[in-house]
């Protein structure tokens, strides 16, 4: 159909010139709509003055304002007096006072093990033994031990986490998870009048870390914050007996080659060697008990893997052992029990690390 008025044709072409098609939107150049160019600015000069030998710069420092011609001259960094925190720039770390030429792997609470359970046996120098020892399971099968109404008000801890303490529809497990594991900790505090002892426990959280020791020529190191422990004034009664740690010396340890054993750590050159449990000197209640261990990720991605989470409880199990004992004994060998430590989590794992001559063990199962 052709277009006799002139008005109507002079409509048509002017919108074919606002762009899009003639659709009538208006024509905008590519920077008016959001759109950048790909290529990268040229980096700016240097602020330094070229050294030639034999020849002396001439600056413009005394005129005291710019001047065509004249190098920038280049003044020594201002001191205050004082260190303030914006301005404050960190030393090269071969200047550091901590750098250390070997090299440091630091296993610390965000570090996953690609081999999980067998990376942490080898760097532990572990052996991993099925089941819970059999004190614990006669205390699980001894009826005086048990709670009145024990099943029920379980069920009530879960219900107060997942539907009473919260008002969301799907609470997050960075929520519900603390809630439980402090409600069964307060569940088993309510039996001080039947176990006396239990009166003589801190649960402590958000402790540090810090233990360090050589494996084959390897310098590692656990350091961070390892959940909540639970400490008694008593330390805990000798587990495994001394002929299960000496048969422990035969033990040839599962190899993962041609992956190293270090994959996962961090590497560190500025670093500290020291044992410290986390606790100052004259803490009532020096002697790690149970340490507890919670995956509170709500997403799934963020999440350790079960065989992970295992492996981060045997290194904080083994590393709070080896300071407790390095605490008590110092660097010097000592006999078959000479700290021992048990870790448990929410997952329902347990490791006991007994540090002897020979080589430790870890005993995992339900706890």
């Amino acid at each position: 159909m052709a277009l006799q008025s002139g008005p109507a044709r002079r409509a048509l072409a002017g919108s074919g010139r606002l762009g899009l098609g003639g659709c009538g939107a208006p024509r905008r150049g590519a920077y008016e709509w959001g759109v950048r160019s790909t290529r990268k600015p040229e980096p700016p000069p240097l602020d330094r003055v070229y050294e030639i030998p034999g020849l002396e710069p001439i600056t413009y420092a005394g005129k005291m304002h710019f001047m065509p011609g004249l190098a920038r001259p280049v003044f020594p960094p201002w001191d205050p007096g004082w260190r303030h925190p914006k301005f404050y720039r960190s030393p090269p770390l071969h200047e550091h006072s901590l750098y250390r030429d070997q090299v440091c792997y630091i296993f610390h609470q965000r570090c996953r093990l690609l081999e999980g359970e067998k990376q942490a046996l080898w760097l532990t120098k572990a052996k991993l033994i099925e089941g819970l020892p059999e004190k614990v399971l006669s205390l699980v099968d001894d009826p005086r031990t048990h709670i009145e109404n024990q099943d029920e008000r379980v069920l009530n801890v879960i219900s107060h986490a997942r539907l009473w303490h919260s008002t969301e529809d799907i609470p997050k497990r960075e929520t519900y998870c603390p809630v439980i594991v402090d409600s069964l900790i307060q569940l088993c505090k309510s039996q001080i009048l039947k176990h006396p002892s239990l009166a003589r426990r801190m649960c402590a959280k958000n402790y540090t870390l810090s233990a360090s020791w050589n494996r084959e020529s390897i310098l590692l190191q656990v350091r961070g914050s390892g959940g909540a422990r639970l400490s008694a004034k008593d330390p805990l009664p000798p587990i495994a007996s001394r002929e299960e740690v000496e048969a422990t010396k035969d033990h040839v340890l599962e190899t993962f080659y041609p992956i190293s054993p270090t994959i996962d750590l961090q590497e560190c050159n500025v670093y500290e060697v020291k044992d410290n449990t986390g606790f100052r000197e004259g803490y009532p209640y020096p002697h790690p008990h149970t340490l507890y261990f919670l995956e509170r990720a709500n997403l799934r991605s963020y999440r350790f893997q079960p065989n992970q989470l295992r492996a981060k409880m045997i290194l904080f199990a083994f590393g709070n052992a080896l300071a407790q004992a390095r605490l008590l004994y110092g660097n010097r060998r000592q006999g078959p029990g000479a700290a021992r430590g048990r870790a448990e989590c929410g997952h329902g794992w347990a490791c006991l690390p007994v540090l002897g001559a020979a080589a430790e063990h870890h005993r995992p199962g339900l706890g």
